[in-house]
């Protein structure tokens, strides 16, 4: 099967459950099978790959000895296996220890390597605290030495993070990083909204998109709940793309303004079939305005007292 967009995975997770069934439990992983997986992806043509590269013993176990205590704690899974799997076989990160040869994989496949945040905070109360900065600095070293063997890297970012907090982080990725594209995972800008992450995110997203993020990662309204539905991840889809436009608007002025004016001029002259055709959800929009009113003219919002008809008549 071909696709026409950028295909990803995250090799440590079949790894994982590949060690459950074979050596009965996860943690029993060896490099060698976590390599082995990683390859396969690479031959089967993945165009980039996310590895916890960033996690060190050294963090983890400097975190335990100064007693840092998360509310939310370790929430990335894959952070969670490689954290685990240091903890209960006193070794250091194989996807750090060998870098190297991870490198030589990825240069000799053309693989883009998303070099993920393991340590990312689960709660906003998280944010920014040592783990997360610990495991940016070493991001940050990672991200030359891939530069320096000809490797393409982006850097993962965090999930919640508080609204004051966003473009901090958005600007620090930046200057750690000397630039490399940043993907960030919302951010949720609060933990209450169960339902409703998509907006929580949307909120943070378009923050993060305008002070120079590259890369935003959708959340649906099912998120910390249940697998999504497609209705779902539609909602998610436009929610952040919303807040992707938003930010561009201000990265970008006029580049990006096109069809704002096109839906502003469309919005005044009533014309609703060129609305709709610039809309982000023509069938919502068209169904929405319908509900009470299918006639031409204005909508049912201002009737007769739409700004536009007093201004027409005078």
């Amino acid at each position: 099967m071909e696709f026409p967009v950028p295909f990803g995975t995250v090799p440590v997770y079949q790894a994982f459950l590949e060690a459950i069934k074979k050596r009965g439990a996860g943690v029993e992983m060896t490099e060698d099978d976590l390599f082995k997986v990683i390859e396969k992806h690479f031959k089967d043509g993945v165009d980039f790959v996310t590895v916890h590269s960033g996690v060190t013993k050294e963090t983890i176990e400097k975190a335990m000895a100064r007693n840092e205590r998360r509310v939310a704690g370790i929430v990335s899974r894959g952070g969670a296996i490689i954290s685990a799997w240091m903890l209960h076989n006193e070794e250091e990160n194989p996807l750090n220890k060998n870098y190297d040869y991870l490198l030589e994989l990825a240069s000799e496949y053309d693989v883009v390597l998303s070099l993920g945040d393991a340590l990312r905070p689960g709660s906003v109360l998280d944010s920014s605290d040592y783990l997360q900065m610990a495991e940016m600095l070493e991001i940050s070293r990672l991200v030359e030495r891939a530069w320096e063997k000809g490797v393409q890297v982006m850097v993962e970012g965090p999930g919640h993070v508080p609204l004051d907090q966003v473009a901090p982080n958005v600007k620090l990725e930046k200057s750690l990083c000397k630039g490399a594209p940043y993907y960030l995972l919302g951010p949720l800008v609060t933990d209450i909204a169960a339902g409703y992450d998509h907006i929580s995110s949307a909120i943070g997203a378009a923050i993060a998109s305008a002070e120079g993020a590259d890369l935003i990662c959708y959340l649906t309204p099912a998120e910390h709940l249940s697998l999504p539905t497609p209705e779902e991840v539609k909602e998610g889809l436009i929610a952040s793309k919303i807040a992707a436009h938003a930010g561009d608007i201000v990265k970008l002025g006029k580049r990006a303004l096109k069809k704002d004016r096109e839906i502003s001029e469309a919005r005044r002259n009533l014309d609703w079939k060129r609305i709709y055709s610039l809309c982000l959800d023509p069938k919502k929009a068209k169904k929405i305005r319908e509900r009470f009113f299918t006639g031409e003219g204005p909508c049912t919002m201002c009737g007769e007292l739409c700004v536009y008809l007093i201004l027409k008549d005078l």
